[in-house]
């Protein structure tokens, strides 16, 4: 799904804004992340030098706000009956991918954002780490880590293996 919408953003949007842009937000949407970011930039051409602090700033953009703000957020969504199911569903739904998390601490949330699969990533590994109230001089620096992680393997999967497919 992810190279579907990667390839998407960069049909859709390649003449219309600059590729920096492009791959900027499709790095900062929730189910794409820097994966699909990584992605796009390759098939728009854009040098991995000049793509990766891109998708890696745009994906930790949101993650400080996530960790500080969601589970007040959802509280008051939950109170004033906002959208009560779908916070509902998204808790359940993170915490149902918990489990290593809880086991393995610190590593967990490392490999958690780090392994680029469908539903992990920086975004979700931040409500997680929210939910399970982690501390943040602990979550931090396991999702940075996990960042650099899935970098070094989105380069891989997006520049060298795929790069030669496109």
């Amino acid at each position: 799904m992810t190279n579907t919408l990667a390839q998407w953003f960069a049909e859709n949007l390649g003449g219309v804004l600059s590729a920096e842009l492009i791959i900027f937000l499709v790095s900062m949407i929730p189910i794409l992340e820097l994966r699909g970011g990584l992605l796009v930039a390759s098939l728009l051409h854009v040098s991995p030098l000049r793509a990766i602090p891109i998708c890696i700033i745009a994906n930790a953009i949101p993650v400080p706000f996530i960790l500080l703000l969601i589970t007040k957020i959802f509280a008051f969504m939950k109170k004033h009956n906002i959208l009560a199911g779908l916070v509902n569903k998204l808790e359940h739904k993170a915490m149902g991918k918990s489990e290593k998390i809880q086991r393995y601490e610190f590593w967990g949330l490392v490999a958690f954002v780090g392994i680029p699969l469908p539903g992990t990533g920086a975004w979700t590994g931040s409500l997680i780490a929210a939910l399970l109230r982690v501390r943040m001089k602990k979550a931090v620096p396991a999702i940075a880590l996990g960042l650099v992680m899935a970098t070094c393997i989105m380069y891989v999967v997006s520049y060298v293996i795929l790069g030669q497919v496109w």
